[in-house]
């Protein structure tokens, strides 16, 4: 067998000059396309610098807008709902949203004082009312009598005294009925008293509303002053909701641009979606000293259950009356950001880095803007200028990222 140990391997033997060669051909290949690569994108491909802008909606009703304020919508018919007398809430039959009707009970006091004199003085106009009935049938038997009497008398039967009793018996009746009928009226008004008490325990809704906010709880002591301590004066606050209107405050130099009657829009910040028609209801004859500003209230047209009390709104009163097809939302473009080539318009979308060309389709003009009907959508970003610098597929950054 061979020895093992007389192998080895000779260090001094050359590589082959053919690998070093093909080493440094590859980097020069990789250092060629990167080369290449870096030149294309400054040169060839260079970052422009554009302006844009948002594809956003625009209604028709912008181009004829005299004037904007904001405020608030406010129930014109609100109240806070207490009771006429001190107690303690024994139950409560609302809560925040619910509607109520004109009279519904919401809510009791504990009233068995108040119950059992109701109880009461129906029983004393009952008796009343009986004796009443007895004082009816004395008086009847004593005319009876006194006919006897008189007819007995007139033949010579009785004296002159006994007809004189008849009579007298016959004139008690007729003052025991006069004041029967009085202690039945008496006793009514006693009933009607204690009628009213027990009402009082008892809190009615005053109009037709919904319930804003509940201020008690069963057991919660209810005055009507609120003066005690731990006391609560009002028991729920309701609202008629067809009472509301928007409460704006329009500065004292722009109060010429406003009249009553004049057709108004508002948006609601909780509803941006949506716009309301509204009139100017009136304005209040008194300027606000501290802010320079004048009370206009504005009422809807339109009655929208979303619509609720103290929500923020913004009012644009309106040179005319907005017509059925301006009441849409219309998707707009600033002019500017539009191109025209070989009769079609196009604009620059930008998508991440790069523009895309995009065809689009114009509608009407809506003020200073461009309606777009097709090609884009609301909250898209477009280029807006240089545009001449700009072809399909150039790489684009936003000036001042």
């Amino acid at each position: 067998m061979a020895d093992i140990s007389r192998l080895k391997i000779d260090k001094l033997t050359p590589a082959a000059p053919h690998g070093r060669r093909r080493r440094m051909l590859i980097i020069v290949a990789v250092l060629a396309v990167t080369a290449a690569l870096v030149l294309w994108k400054t040169l060839i491909s260079p970052v422009i610098a554009v302006e844009t802008a948002t594809v956003s909606l625009a209604y028709p009703s912008q181009a004829f807008t005299l004037l904007n304020a904001s405020g608030y919508v406010v129930a014109q018919r609100k109240a806070a709902l207490a009771a006429k007398a001190t107690g303690r809430l024994d139950w409560l039959g609302v809560e925040e949203g619910s509607r109520v009707r004109v009279g519904d009970v919401i809510a009791r006091l504990e009233g068995r004082d108040a119950d059992a004199a109701l109880r009461q003085a129906e029983a004393s106009l009952a008796a009343a009312r009986a004796q009443n009935e007895q004082a009816g049938v004395e008086y009847a038997d004593a005319g009876r009598n006194l006919q006897r009497m008189k007819e007995l008398f007139a033949q010579g039967v009785v004296s002159k005294a006994d007809y004189d009793t008849a009579e007298a018996r016959r004139d008690r009746a007729v003052a025991a009925v006069a004041a029967a009928r009085a202690g039945v009226k008496v006793a009514e008004s006693a009933v009607t008293g204690a009628d009213v008490a027990l009402d009082y325990t008892r809190i009615r809704a005053p109009f037709d509303g919904v319930v804003l906010t509940k201020n008690a709880d069963v057991g919660d002591i209810v005055t009507p002053l609120g003066a005690a301590a731990n006391a609560k004066a009002s028991v729920v606050t309701i609202a008629d909701l067809s009472s509301l209107r928007v409460e704006a405050d329009v500065s004292e130099s722009n109060l010429e641009k406003v009249k009553p009657g004049q057709p108004c829009e508002v948006l609601l910040d909780a509803l941006p979606g949506s716009r309301f028609r509204g009139v100017v209801h009136m304005i209040v004859p008194t300027a606000d000293r501290s802010k320079a500003t004048v009370l206009v209230k504005v009422s809807f047209l339109d009655r929208d259950p979303r619509i609720l009390p103290e929500m923020s709104a913004k009012v644009a009163f309106l040179e005319k009356q907005v017509a059925a097809g301006e009441q849409i939302a219309k998707t707009v473009v600033p002019p500017a950001a539009i191109v025209t080539r070989s009769g079609a318009s196009h604009v620059y979308l930008i998508k991440g880095d790069r523009v895309e060309e995009t065809r689009v389709s114009l509608g009407v003009k809506v003020g200073d803007l461009q309606e777009v009907t097709s090609g884009v959508k609301a909250g898209d970003r477009i280029a807006l200028k240089p545009l001449e610098k700009l072809k399909n597929g150039s790489r684009v950054k936003s000036e001042g990222k």
